[in-house]
């Protein structure tokens, strides 16, 4: 069958007037013309997916098309590792990244590729584990910003603080959703220049998505007969998507209005904004070499937000220590208690253990959560939510076999281990009241070597607040009280503001 007749199957293909390789020279040529039309910087998101290879693909051959003498400004590519990817996808990136650095140092390419990273304190394990997030949802969708959005924003901004502008060149698709196919029809009728749209969440950027008009089958057809510019193969991409479901990849993400990796193909192993992780699940099913993901998959259940211990394992009180009833009976869970987090660390633990102990050479070195990651989760644990047991170095030791690297938190500390059983034997089956033994001695520790204890009486009421209820049933009793005082008192002052205006 000719290419014209293979385009020409599809309808809706980009490539149905011209055919793939005029349409493919074209959009060469277009994208050569942009970049040699200023000093602006190009940054190109890459995902290691099907679009964003493409769109790589595309700015590589336009790049490596000039003359040495006109390839005068850098090209950055930018992946962000949530360190929480689908391992399989995690390491064809980072396989990847390593050949685009090599090749392009061999063929003389301004092209320089970055693996960006969340900070440690932004990290999923260190919100989650250490602070206790609970898990995300479509209502508190706090992983996004925090591993996705923030480290690549992060590197725009410096390279338009350096350079004053910026042209982003990502893979996004009108074909993606309806969703994406308006707002990239209004973007695009705000062009200042051609096939640029203004950046709504970036200052001084510009984006240029060349292969907007692909349909997906275009992307395919494009990948399978042009070969790969960087020297991966493209054919193991494919191969790396027929093993999982179909629709989609996780893009590069800077802002909220892109799609999030639990609508996408490959994301994050821990995500529950969906049901199930169909891709690992497919991997899974698919390839027996793939069984040693079965204990990620068992650990995402434990995440599971519909899971019926959700609400056992979470705290009655918010994060600040107020308490919100919904009705008289439930007030709104805050975070996850301690023990639920103790647990979810050590499960994780385990599965690191047995992937690194069952699984293929490519993980036998799999960090599920890192030593910095550890060392953070620990400082938290103790210095912010003042669980002075310091639980994290056993629970390392127990799993892993050996001591916990990291230093000693706080050498003066006059509570161990043991001095903590005792106050908890003391307190009986009253969690509440041994959290606030706990807080006064951690409170005491913090103000006995100040020579002026201003602000103690304040940090005196705060933890009293915090602590002062028998029970949960006490605490929701108290806020539904509130919550009918407060709005009695609101529907009082309305009626005397009807009364004064009649």
């Amino acid at each position: 069958m000719s290419e014209k007749r293979t385009s020409s199957a599809n309808k809706n293909s980009a490539f149905l007037e011209l055919g793939l390789k005029e349409s493919v020279k074209l959009l060469i040529e277009q994208t050569q013309t942009l970049y040699l039309s200023d000093e602006i910087p190009w940054v190109v998101g890459y995902s290691g997916g099907k679009d964003s290879t493409a769109t790589l693909q595309l700015t590589w051959m336009a790049l490596e098309g000039l003359p040495p003498e006109k390839r005068h400004k850098p090209i950055y590519v930018i992946s962000t590792d949530t360190q929480v990817e689908n391992p399989v996808v995690a390491k064809w990136v980072e396989n990847s990244l390593e050949t685009m650095t090599q090749t392009a140092t061999e063929k003389g390419l301004n092209v320089k590729p970055h693996r960006l990273t969340p900070a440690v304190q932004d990290t999923f394990w260190v919100n989650l584990i250490g602070k206790g997030y609970p898990a995300p949802r479509f209502k508190f969708r706090w992983c996004t910003e925090r591993l996705k959005i923030n480290p690549s924003n992060a590197f725009v901004r410096d390279v338009v603080k350096e350079n004053g502008e910026a042209i982003l060149i990502l893979g996004v698709r009108k074909a993606e959703s309806s969703g994406r196919n308006h707002r990239m029809k209004k973007f695009e009728a705000q062009r200042i220049r051609e096939f640029l749209s203004p950046s709504t969440s970036l200052a001084n950027c510009f984006i240029y998505s060349p292969i907007e008009n692909w349909s997906n089958d275009d992307v395919w057809l494009y990948l399978m007969q042009y070969k790969n510019p960087w020297g991966y193969t493209n054919k193991d991409l494919l191969t790396m998507y027929q093993g999982a479901s179909p629709d989609g990849e996780c893009p590069l993400v800077l802002d909220t209005t892109t799609p999030s990796c639990g609508d996408s193909r490959f994301g994050c192993w821990v995500c529950t904004l969906v049901d199930k992780d169909k891709s690992m699940n497919a991997m899974v099913q698919n390839d027996e070499e793939k069984n040693w993901m079965r204990p990620l998959m068992k650990f995402r259940d434990l995440l599971d937000p519909k899971s019926e211990k959700e609400r056992k394992v979470r705290d009655f009180r918010r994060m600040s220590g107020a308490v919100q009833a919904l009705r008289e009976e439930n007030s709104v869970p805050g975070p996850y208690l301690q023990e639920w987090r103790e647990h979810l660390l050590k499960e994780l633990l385990k599965a690191q253990i047995w992937i690194q102990k069952n699984g293929p050479t490519y993980v036998k070195n799999l960090e599920l959560i890192s030593m910095p990651e550890l060392i953070e989760i620990r400082r938290v644990w103790v210095m912010d939510k003042h669980e002075m047991e310091d639980n994290l170095p056993r629970i390392y030791e127990s799993v892993m076999g050996v001591p916990f690297p990291g230093q000693q938190l706080d050498d003066n500390n006059a509570f161990g281990l043991e001095e903590m059983e005792v106050l908890k034997n003391l307190c009986g089956e009253n969690r509440i009241q041994y959290e606030l033994a706990r807080e006064l001695i951690h409170l005491e520790q913090s103000y006995k070597h100040m020579s002026k204890r201003s602000g103690l009486f304040k940090a005196l009421e705060d933890v009293l607040k915090k602590h002062f209820f028998e029970n949960e049933k006490d605490a929701v009793d108290w806020a539904w009280k509130r919550k009918l005082s407060k709005d009695e008192a609101s529907s009082d002052l309305k009626d005397i503001d009807q009364e004064l205006v009649s």
